[in-house]
């Protein structure tokens, strides 16, 4: 069975100050979606799912879906605030977005086969696509002499995520959050810490941050098993912060959660791929610029399309 990319893409890009997801980047206008999705067709992947807002739906389907016609098969999944376990409602007064945990237990119903995360407006590489690939349809490697790498135990859930260094996911126009990961000497991840506020300047010799941390960019292999960890745990965060207006449930916590309950083991996948993205209007001439220079060295067509 071939894996599914799920695409978190209901934000409209407050800091970047409009819908993100359909700014063209490309030489032929394309997205930096349209590069991901071009990419996971390479690596392997039969379909791709959108989490997205009713508001913005036909929008979306006119100048995104619609382009991947005949190319992989494209389905749906739409976050609203009110979608909630029974028994729960929205707290008078909130308005913000429930976090990424949620957008992705959104999905539950509509995906029965392993699963690839990653972010709508983030550029992974083809690289990072080609190693969840391969990690999703293998499934979790047996242990390996020469990496040291060693099988997940049977009751685990066994996921996967291509982790980047902080240095190379910075913005020079503003601040980011970044999930810091630990990991183990065998490559298996143990925790991840969502840091906020970080700016270019908190990061090198002497600093906050050296800008060799592995950091959790939301690209992410999954087997279905994630929803049933999603699902109490959402449930608990409605019971206590999510009481609060401005939490969120985020789905690099709750893996972090599952593996120190003990129900995940997630494998760290190196990437020869360099992530960037446009967290605010100002980073645009510079993915721009990239990705032109990649078309330029045969990496990608003028035309994706």
């Amino acid at each position: 069975m071939k894996p599914t990319l799920l695409v978190l893409a209901a934000g409209m890009g407050s800091r970047y100050g409009g819908l993100k997801q359909i700014d063209p980047v490309g030489p032929s206008g394309e997205t930096v979606l349209d590069y991901a999705v071009f990419d996971a067709i390479r690596a392997g992947f039969g379909r791709v799912v959108f989490i997205i807002r009713r508001d913005f739906e036909a929008l979306f389907r006119a100048q995104i879906g619609t382009k991947y016609t005949g190319c992989i098969a494209v389905d749906y999944v739409f976050q609203a605030l009110d979608q909630l376990p029974n028994g729960f409602t929205v707290p008078a007064g909130r308005e913000k977005p429930w976090g990424t945990g949620h957008a992705v237990w959104c999905a539950r119903d509509a995906i029965r086969e392993p699963f690839a995360v990653i972010n709508a407006d983030d550029f992974y590489g083809a690289d990072s696509f080609a190693r969840l690939g391969a990690f999703l349809v293998q499934g979790a490697p047996g242990f390996d002499p020469m990496s040291g790498h060693r099988p997940p135990a049977p009751s685990l859930a066994s996921f996967g995520m291509v982790g980047f260094k902080l240095r190379r996911t910075l913005s020079e126009n503003g601040a980011v959050s970044r999930g810091i990961c630990q990991a183990d000497a065998t490559g298996f991840l143990q925790s991840i810490e969502e840091h906020t506020g970080i700016l270019a300047s908190d990061v090198g010799a002497g600093k906050k941050y050296t800008g060799d941390e592995t950091v959790s960019m939301n690209c992410w292999g999954f087997t279905p098993a994630l929803f049933k960890g999603l699902d109490i745990q959402l449930h608990e965060f409605l019971r206590a912060p999510g009481t609060e207006l401005k939490s969120e449930f985020y789905l690099p916590a709750a893996v972090s959660t599952m593996i120190a309950r003990g129900e995940a083991s997630v494998q760290l996948l190196p990437t020869t791929s360099e992530w960037f993205g446009v967290t605010y209007r100002e980073d645009r001439p510079k993915v721009t610029a990239r990705i032109a220079a990649l078309v330029a060295a045969g990496a990608y067509p003028a035309k994706l399309f």
